[in-house]
């Protein structure tokens, strides 16, 4: 048997699969909280996720005892980019600054404009990124960075707790801003010019490696024997991708969770920074991926379904099954500013084109058209970066709406394949790199494609009305940009 865990933005979900990659159960613990004590902060308490991660075991556990028993690796995945601090004797020194924080623009604008970061990571550094976090806090909290003795990534945080290793692997790492993408290890230029050095950062593996083994007294708590192998594992958006065996050349998903990601596997690194698509390690030796981000997916729908007073699931059903045509009412999804292609901290979501007609469901419609045409300017930006994609596989939570589904394979004029039923998120691709680990399996035996249950086409007759939207989409940024 093989643990996956998972660390989520909202809570941690741990999931157990046997040998032949069978589900057997899957559990969460509560929600862990996310503070925002200004504007633009987002931080959590990695003791939550601890908390999280004991809850999501015992109760899979106890669902599954005598299988729980025969685990034999653990994978781990988890949210990118958070800079969790500790000391010298691995205490935390403060909350964690979130992925999706944006306090740290104006360091990270500093860093970008260095022309080392983008030659040597690939990446622009945007402000949630953890390097110019970092940068944030040596300017804002001296006394907190005089005491750091390492940055952890918030997986490998649950990591230290679990192993009591300081350990890391490529995927995740390639978020930093201070990883050498190409080479797959830490630049101490980069880290020189953030004033830290490699003593400071965790050590590298690869996602499908040992790094680290489950420490006694967990073990005996859990009822598990010595010696259960971690992997390395992965972030959370290359775990999704293990789960989904997107790890060959041309394969893609698109994620609605949290956030949006478009993401695409390559057989070479293929930076391209200007166009603002991430190009980062894969979690297998060898391999990358690139990838494009919006930072409000379902985030966008669930701020409407909170100022609305109604589900999103509510939301969604009023619109029907039948795809539209846009109305007049455009939506702009960058609540709390926007990556791909804007890298853009300071702008703002937006509801233009109201008139006295527009009811709930218009809204509702904007703010899933609002979304399709983010992803579609994520999928221009890959193109721009030398990827072609013939169709992409749908995955998280809003991936339930068949509205949904239908709008975004019309705005990428793409198909959209649905998977067979099961999970195949990150939980599950970091239960197989627990498989891997711990048994030397050949990667690309485990990570396979599930069978397409169902494929969504687009929908041609609507075509050109989607297109017409699209561009008046895109228009309409540099006016709302010009407002901030």
């Amino acid at each position: 048997m093989y643990l996956g865990i998972d660390l989520g933005t909202s809570g941690v979900k741990a999931m157990l699969i046997d040998a032949d990659q069978r589900v057997i159960g899957s559990a969460s613990g509560r929600d862990v909280e996310t503070a925002r004590p200004h504007a633009g902060w987002s931080e959590q308490d990695p003791a939550d996720w601890i908390r999280a991660t004991e809850e999501a075991v015992a109760a899979l556990r106890a669902a599954h005892p005598a299988e729980f028993s025969a685990v034999r690796g653990i994978g781990l995945s988890g949210h990118m980019h958070g800079a969790t601090l500790i000391d010298a004797e691995d205490r935390v020194l403060r909350p964690c600054i979130m992925w999706n924080d944006t306090r740290s623009h104006r360091e990270a604008a500093a860093l970008d404009a260095d022309p080392r970061f983008r030659s040597i990571t690939g990446n622009i550094v945007f402000p949630g990124f953890t390097a110019p976090k970092l940068a944030w806090v040596k300017n804002n909290e001296p006394e907190t960075f005089a005491k750091v003795r390492r940055v952890l990534l918030p997986k490998d945080y649950l990591r230290l707790w679990l192993a009591g290793e300081h350990l890391s692997e490529m995927s995740d790492s390639a978020g930093t801003s201070w990883l050498d993408t190409s080479a797959r290890k830490w630049s101490a230029e980069l880290l020189a010019a953030t004033d830290l050095d490699e003593r400071q950062m965790p050590g590298l593996v690869e996602g499908t490696e040992p790094a680290g083994v489950l420490r006694a007294e967990l073990a005996a708590k859990w009822g598990l024997g010595a010696g259960i192998v971690i992997a390395g594992g992965a972030g959370d958006n290359a775990a999704s991708a293990c789960g989904m065996g997107t790890v060959r050349e041309g394969t893609a998903f698109v994620s609605l969770g949290t956030s949006g990601v478009l993401f695409a596997a390559n057989a070479s690194y293929l930076p391209n920074p200007e166009s603002a698509v991430h190009a980062f390690c894969h979690a297998l030796p060898g391999t990358w991926h690139q990838m494009g981000v919006i930072l409000s997916a379902t985030d966008a729908l669930n701020w409407h379904s909170r100022v609305t007073g109604a589900s999103a699931a509510d939301l969604t059903q009023e619109l029907g099954d039948a795809l539209k045509a846009p109305s007049s009412v455009t939506f702009l999804p960058y609540l709390s500013g926007e990556r791909t292609p804007h890298n853009d901290a300071a702008i703002r979501g937006a509801f233009l084109g109201l008139g006295h007609e527009s009811g709930r469901p218009v809204l509702t419609q904007a703010v899933l058209e609002g979304v399709s045409f983010a992803l579609r300017d994520n999928l221009e930006a890959l193109k721009s970066a030398g990827t072609r994609l013939s169709r992409v596989t749908a995955i998280g939570g809003g991936s339930r709406s068949r509205y949904w589904l239908k709008s975004i394979a019309t705005a990428l004029n793409l198909p959209v394949d649905l998977p067979a039923d099961g999970d195949f998120g990150a939980a599950f691709g970091a239960a197989r790199l627990g498989l891997i680990a711990a048994t030397g399996a050949n990667p690309v035996d485990v990570l396979t494609a599930p069978a397409t249950a169902e494929t969504i086409e687009p929908e041609t007759a609507l075509t050109a009305a989607y297109e017409d939207a699209y561009q008046r989409y895109r228009r309409l940024y540099p006016a709302i940009r010009a407002a901030y």
